[in-house]
């Protein structure tokens, strides 16, 4: 087997499915396996998944994969782990079962008790310490929940009989059968419980969210040896050399590896990250510090925006309201009328994110008169997306002290043309889209190859790095700019309420 016929397999394990895909090590897709992964909502901003059901989507996944390319098996150099970030599974290192469901990034469930420590003045250490604001989002107040909230958690944690993880770390710990409890710094990062200026789990945290550190998992670089698939579980070992979540390993896929790059992802929710290069810097307009990637110890870092809802407001458009059979069908329904007849849609479901961080607020589709067709309530629902980026794009901009000239972007609704245009008027600068948009996954391909010796290192990622199209502004500023503050009037309302 020669170094060009070998391929890596990635795990993508997202908010609303689970895949795994093959690359070609020169960044083709040559096989793509999915299933769809159900969202629970038992009560008003409460966000689970059952945990079991990751796995074992994975897993099928994974041997359905295998089973439709027989031929590229032997030729598997590494496998590659990205995954949904701050969803939490804390479980029973005995059994493997998960002690309650995981709990996902959006779940608002923690709100008050965040509040109530925000009151007590702990954001500033917090922000200092791991570059998160204090909000629910992040996995620290979900693992004490299920810690103070699950008869005998705290019992069996006691015992060292329990294990918390990030997705990724799950999935290690069950395809090495239990042999490794790890994570990777970025994973790490998102839990409110990483000390991202010293690398290391910070006691002090620890102790102010009663968090047990026997429960938690070792902390590597991105690329790393983290072990092989066990034999029974895969039918032969697979070296598993490189772990991201996926809005990083979507930063390593656009190749963003220069100070001042942006890449924006429009999955679920739409993350907009700025590698702001190797020194620490906290945000002065409430967006978050969080490691890019940290590779041979050297910990690269990004300036982060979250928006809790992008592509998830169009498939509540499409799975409740049932304006439209397919997703793609809203491109059309979007073009179909010259604007949105004043129809503003603030998708909220879960709150807003970053800059206003107001957990407690829903979504509001205001501006509705008679004339109100179903593809005015589309095209709100695609300029939204870029009406937050722009709300993103200007904190970037203010705190790294310079503007954005042109970002990546990738996630479903990149290839929506709609979007892609509104977006590029509304920032006033160049949206490059790449040939690859299967970017997340490729990201932790690239790494993982770079660990098994299939690339040498960042250059060969940025060359092979390709736009596929590049949308530029058609829309004079002005004219951007009086939409985007009847957008700002929206949410101000909404805000208000």
């Amino acid at each position: 087997m020669t170094m060009n016929d070998r391929v890596i397999l990635s795990i993508d394990q997202g908010t609303t499915s689970s895949r795994a895909v093959l690359f070609s090590n020169a960044g083709d897709v040559l096989g793509l396996s999915q299933k769809e992964l159900a969202l629970h909502t038992p009560h008003n901003g409460w966000v689970e998944q059952n945990a079991g059901d990751i796995w074992n989507d994975t897993l099928w996944c994974l041997k359905s994969l295998l089973q439709d390319h027989p031929k590229l098996v032997s030729n598997i150099a590494a496998i590659g782990i990205t995954n949904q970030r701050e969803t939490t599974i804390v479980w029973n290192t005995k059994t493997g079962k998960p002690l309650y469901n995981a709990i996902v990034w959006q779940d608002r469930r923690t709100m008050d008790y965040c509040a109530d420590l925000r009151a007590q003045g702990h954001e500033k250490a917090i922000v200092q310490k791991t570059g998160l604001l204090l909000d629910p989002y992040f996995s620290a107040t979900k693992i004490k929940w299920i810690l103070d909230n699950v008869e005998g958690a705290r019992t069996l944690a006691a015992k060292g009989d329990v294990a918390f993880g990030t997705v990724d770390c799950f999935l290690l710990w069950h395809l090495t059968d239990g042999k490794v409890h790890a994570t990777d710094a970025t994973n790490a990062s998102r839990t409110m419980l990483f000390n991202i200026v010293e690398n290391k789990w910070d006691e002090e945290l620890l102790s102010l969210f009663d968090i047990p550190k026997n429960i938690l998992p070792c902390v590597q670089d991105n690329i790393f040896s983290f072990g092989v698939t066990d034999k029974n579980i895969l039918g032969q070992e697979i070296l598993i050399t490189a772990m991201a979540g996926d809005q990083q390993a979507a930063l390593f896929g656009q190749a963003c590896f220069q100070k001042g790059m942006v890449k924006s992802t429009y999955g679920t929710g739409c993350f907009a990250l700025m590698n702001i290069g190797p020194q620490f810097k906290t945000s002065q307009n409430r967006l978050l510090t969080t490691i890019g990637f940290r590779i041979n110890g050297q910990t690269t870092y990004a300036m982060e925006g979250a928006i809790f809802v992008a592509g998830a407001a169009i498939q509540w458009l499409r799975d409740e309201l049932h304006l439209f059979a397919k997703s793609s069908d809203t491109q059309t329904m979007a073009q179909s009328v010259v604007d949105s007849d004043g129809v503003y849609f603030v998708p909220a479901f879960t709150g807003l994110g970053a800059p206003y961080w107001r957990p407690d607020v829903r979504g509001m589709i205001c501006g509705l008169s008679r004339g109100t067709k179903p593809a005015h309530i589309v095209r709100a629902a695609l300029e939204a997306q870029a009406y937050q980026t722009r709300d993103l794009m200007s904190a970037l901009a203010a705190d790294a002290g310079q503007g954005v000239h042109s970002m990546r972007i990738d996630g479903g609704l990149a290839n929506n043309s709609f979007m892609c245009q509104f977006l590029s008027d509304q920032l006033q600068i160049n949206v490059d889209v790449p040939k690859v948009t299967e970017t997340t996954a490729l990201g932790v391909a690239y790494m993982a190859g770079i660990g098994a010796g299939v690339y040498e290192g960042l250059d060969d990622v940025a060359r092979a790095w390709s736009c596929a199209k590049t949308y530029t502004p058609s829309l004079p500023h002005e004219d951007s700019n009086k939409a985007y503050k009847n957008w700002q009037k929206a949410t101000k309302s909404l805000l208000s309420i």
